[in-house]
């Protein structure tokens, strides 16, 4: 990496090792949606029911987007010198996303859904948090993508409400 009378913020050498932290949590972050994208694939096919057909809709526009933000953290990790990891170094972590053993479980799938946001919505919160005052591109990239997540809980938390009202879950 070139440092020079050039270099500042984020690239400038006394930011190399802020920098290297923002990465690593900017390689998590590319990991949390890539492991959301394969379980909402999962989701979207396997259910079974009447019932299930708006939610599975609704995860497969949610894996465009998902996928979509994986790329965008994948660029980021570039552009700050660091390296795109590859699936050696992915560590599935989402248990709560798994194929329930009856595909008419989408209650299941519902409470899954919104867990995977949370704590999408916590790490990139972290990162903001890590960012300000130090790398406002990597934090005005990570805040529009913390609305899509907040977007997408909202969304399957009113999913689970209906099914509470119903007496279903």
């Amino acid at each position: 990496m070139e440092t020079g009378r050039g270099a500042q913020g984020i690239f400038s050498e006394e930011m190399s090792q802020k920098r290297e932290e923002i990465i690593e949590l900017l390689k998590k972050a590319y990991f949390m949606e890539l492991e959301t994208v394969m379980n909402y694939v999962t989701c979207s096919v396997n259910p079974d029911g009447v019932r299930a057909q708006e939610i599975k809709e609704s995860l497969e526009e949610d894996i465009q987007e998902e996928l979509g933000h994986a790329q965008q953290f994948a660029a980021r990790i570039k552009e700050l010198y660091g390296v795109v990891p590859g699936s050696m170094d992915f560590k599935p972590e989402q248990s709560y996303l798994q194929p329930p053993e009856e595909q008419t479980d989408i209650v299941s799938i519902i409470k899954g859904v919104i867990e995977a946001e949370t704590g999408a919505i916590e790490h990139y919160t972290r990162i903001i948090e890590e960012t300000e005052g130090v790398d406002h591109v990597t934090q005005d990239m990570v805040i529009g993508i913390l609305r899509d997540e907040q977007e997408h809980r909202r969304l399957f938390e009113g999913f689970l409400r209906e099914y509470q009202a119903e007496g279903l879950a």
